[in-house]
């Protein structure tokens, strides 16, 4: 037995075929009804329309990422309540059609944020970054939130307007449009006009809102899971820090307790995002993997190396500051506890969360940024090997 290698995959519109993902090494695919505006039912006839595609080339749809939250169950606002009956329903048909791990996240607004999707590496291959300055400085002088300045030291307020001022106006336009764009497998971004008003939206919820909003979910929504034999796996923050005064709930060692506490149920579990947590120099992944392990439903591998003025660079999979064997020898152990326990969520999906754009895949066009064909094809390579050598050195 081995953790399940995974690979994301975005559906029929994806720049990478089901038939060169079956030959990287990955035997389950990650996908989700991109198709389906958010909020709306994921219906039996579509998952098994997705789910025969799937099949039909000898892959089998491992996990649901994402059935994605509208922003209204988020606030708790509007037409919340039937957008809830309609996750649930979902999800029942999902479990129905045998999708049994669903990944989600609670992210309010953006689904991730970085200030460049285009660095050159040391190696000559393309990955994304986050800088703090960047940020602060999209923050107060681009997007120019109402007491944006507040929310950052004299320092980081001089530095992020020293790198406003060294932009021509080109450069702003492009650090604009990437920090506003939209979710993993979209191209589509939000308008400075509509980003500001989803932004107001969340005004009077808080953290402590925004927490007790997750937790008033999880209580309506693990009971069907259960019922349904589905698998549920909270996606952590990226970056796991508040943003442009919104709060992040979901982003260290704390939150993940808290909101595991709410419901006591192997199908109230998490997606151990090494590179979403790892972002934050307070986290200990191996520390949390541990921690967690039982928990566990779901697993993204990649690696940032980071500093502590909030700046991280995605790195290559085995290099960066995640001990990335410590986190893998903890899930081994977990998935030999739960086979000896003969626990159905033994399979543990696994992913190469993002990858390098390497020159093989510079000539395809519409690839989404991190994730490329072989730049993830390394990562699931190494991420297989490494798997196999703490194997053999445990007697597994």
């Amino acid at each position: 037995m081995t953790l399940e290698p995974t690979w994301r995959w975005f559906g029929p519109t994806d720049p990478i075929t089901l038939k060169e993902v079956k030959q990287t090494g990955a035997t389950g695919i990650v996908t989700a009804l991109h198709h389906i505006p958010i909020g709306e039912v994921w219906t039996t006839d579509e998952i098994m329309k997705r789910k025969n595609q799937v099949e039909s080339e000898g892959l089998r749809w491992s996990v649901a990422e994402s059935l994605p939250l509208h922003e209204a169950i988020k606030k708790r606002k509007g037409s919340y309540g039937q957008l809830i009956e309609n996750y649930k329903a979902s999800l029942r048909n999902l479990g129905h059609c045998g999708i049994d791990t669903v990944c989600y996240n609670f992210m309010p607004v953006l689904d991730w944020s970085r200030t460049a999707l285009d660095v050159e590496f040391k190696d000559g291959s393309i990955t994304t970054k986050f800088e703090a300055k960047a940020f602060a400085a999209f923050d107060i002088f681009i997007l120019k939130r109402p007491d944006a300045a507040r929310h950052y030291d004299d320092q980081q307020y001089r530095l992020a307007k020293e790198y406003y001022e060294g932009l021509d106006e080109s450069l702003r336009e492009k650090l604009l449009q990437t920090v506003l764009l939209g979710f993993p497998g979209s191209k589509e971004a939000y308008t400075l006009e509509q980003f500001k008003l989803a932004l107001t939206e969340y005004d009077d919820v808080g953290d402590k809102g925004l927490r007790e909003n997750l937790y008033a979910f999880l209580r309506e929504i693990i009971p069907v899971a259960e019922e349904s034999g589905v698998f549920m796996a909270l996606h952590p923050d990226d970056p796991p820090w508040p943003l442009l005064g919104l709060p992040r709930v979901v982003s260290n060692k704390q939150d993940v307790e808290q909101l595991l506490a709410v419901m006591d149920s192997p199908s109230n579990g998490i997606t151990l995002c090494t590179g979403s947590l790892g972002a934050g120099i307070q986290n200990d992944l191996v520390e949390m993997a541990e921690r967690f392990a039982k928990r566990v439903n779901f697993i993204h591998l990649r690696n940032v190396t980071r500093n502590e003025a909030g700046d991280f660079l995605e790195d290559n999979h085995l290099d960066g500051d995640v001990d990335m064997y410590g986190v893998m020898k903890a899930l081994i152990l977990e998935q030999r506890n739960r086979a000896d326990n003969g626990r159905r969520d033994r399979r543990m999906p696994m992913r190469p969360d993002h990858g390098h754009l390497m020159l093989a895949d510079q000539h395809r066009s519409n690839i989404y940024p991190g994730y490329s064909l072989f730049g993830r094809m390394r990562g699931l390579a190494e991420l297989r090997g490494m798997e196999l050598g703490i194997r053999r050195s445990l007697g597994l």
